[in-house]
């Protein structure tokens, strides 16, 4: 079991080092001029798992753009680490995360939200079903095991404690863990860790195997939101221009045809994608995938999904108040996605737009 342990300020440092790489004139993008923009973006993956871009881009909303994948991650913060020393064009992460890497100095935009939480898609704290634990106050001395650290996991952690009552020494008491998400549900039923952080197809698939109960959920601690964004380098927005609005609107129309398409023809083109790709995944468990969560139409960021974060930041005292200004974190200049050109019901052209294969 890969497990380790939480320091609360450890991951501000780690995107630090990221802004001083990205400060140091690492490219962002293979173009060296708008009028040669890039054609290829590469990317992280997650294994078993199915995202919007490579879902846009089976369904034909990439055009001319094509996606290079170049392996997977677990931690959306190290995603977005690696866009913003340009290693991939796009990374995705927690707006928590997005916020604190900007804090940085790091130059980067969001520039769509990708997944959130809604009644179908959350991430659920859950323990055995015979676990002593019922309350924040039961968590003192226990491990929670998560994806990674300085995330959406830990940040919905420490809210659940401080509504929960607990001062932040007692919050200290509580240890978060990165366990791997293939390995997380094992790792509970083992004892190994008293919480486990579980979401998407994984959850249900838990929860269809049974003997666990949720102590909490994301979606029962703040209601509907969008909880990340995709990030480029401000250089590749001003590189790639074109490219990043075929891929950003590639993504919200992606977003809405999920959102419009029955359930079933969805995991059927899924369950496709993972076969052709050949990486040696199990496709079983996308049959249970219900939503991709994001809170807005076509992935479009309003700013509130960001200042939550600011704010929250803030007060925790890993960012110091005006030192990230809203304005300048975000955009939808590249979004077009919602205007008659942009339907997300629009027939795919791309030859890879067969839902058989399921």
């Amino acid at each position: 079991m890969a497990t380790t342990a939480s320091s609360r300020r450890q991951f501000l440092s780690l995107l630090g080092l990221s802004a001083v790489a990205v400060s140091c004139g690492t490219s962002a993008s293979g173009a060296t001029a708008a009028k040669s923009q890039t054609k290829t973006l590469r990317y992280q993956g997650w294994a078993g798992q199915v995202t919007l871009p490579e879902l846009a881009e089976d369904l034909g909303y990439l055009e001319d753009v094509k996606l290079k994948w170049v392996g997977n991650t677990i931690s959306g913060p190290q995603d977005i680490q690696t866009a913003a020393t340009g290693e991939i064009d796009f990374g995705g992460a927690f707006n928590g995360a997005v916020v604190k890497l900007a804090a940085n100095n790091a130059p980067i935009k969001a520039v769509i939200s990708y997944y959130g939480a809604d009644k179908y898609a959350y991430n659920g704290f859950y323990v055995l079903k015979d676990s002593p634990i019922r309350s924040a106050k039961d968590l003192l001395g226990k491990k929670v095991g998560m994806n990674t650290l300085g995330a959406h996991s830990e940040a919905m952690l420490d809210i659940y404690l401080q509504r929960g009552g607990l001062s932040q020494s007692e919050i200290e008491k509580v240890e978060p863990l990165v366990v791997p998400p293939v390995n997380t549900e094992q790792t509970l039923r083992q004892k190994q860790i008293d919480v486990a952080v579980l979401g998407g197809i994984l959850r249900d698939k838990a929860l269809e195997t049974g003997g666990i109960r949720a102590l909490f959920t994301d979606y029962e601690l703040l209601g509907s939101f969008s909880a990340g964004t995709y990030v480029m380098t401000d250089r590749f927005l001003k590189q790639n221009p074109d490219t990043a609005r075929t891929f950003v609107t590639a993504v919200g129309r992606a977003i809405e045809w999920s959102r419009s398409t029955p359930r079933e023809e969805v995991i059927a083109r899924m369950t496709d994608i993972v076969k052709k790709r050949g990486r040696n995944e199990d496709p079983g468990p996308l049959k249970y995938w219900r939503s991709f969560g994001v809170a807005e139409t076509a992935g479009r960021i309003t700013g509130k999904e960001l200042q939550l974060w600011i704010d929250w930041l803030v007060e925790r005292g890993d960012i110091q108040k005006g030192q990230v200004t809203l304005s300048d974190l975000y955009t939808n200049e590249f979004n077009a996605a919602g205007s008659s050109k942009s339907s997300p019901n629009a027939s795919p052209n791309a030859s890879s737009a067969s839902t058989s294969g399921s």
